[in-house]
């Protein structure tokens, strides 16, 4: 099996591409990005953290980063 990527430039060759997937020739696999991550990981938060819980974390990661290096 190969794996290429396609950009199309007409809608007819999309048509096409749905058609030889359709006749099990090719499989389509929707494209993950970073936002449809981010998208999923944002719908499993229930509360949104505060201001000071966000400070707190990077206060925390700051002290840990620049303990490391001295």
């Amino acid at each position: 099996m190969e794996t290429i990527s396609i950009q199309i430039n007409n809608p007819k060759a999309k048509r096409l591409i749905k058609d030889l997937a359709k006749l099990d020739l090719i499989t389509i696999k929707p494209q993950i990005s970073l936002q449809n991550i981010l998208d999923k990981l944002r719908n499993n938060i229930t509360e949104e953290p505060s201001i000071e819980e966000i400070t707190a974390e990077v206060e925390q990661v700051r002290k840990e980063r620049y303990a490391q290096k001295s």
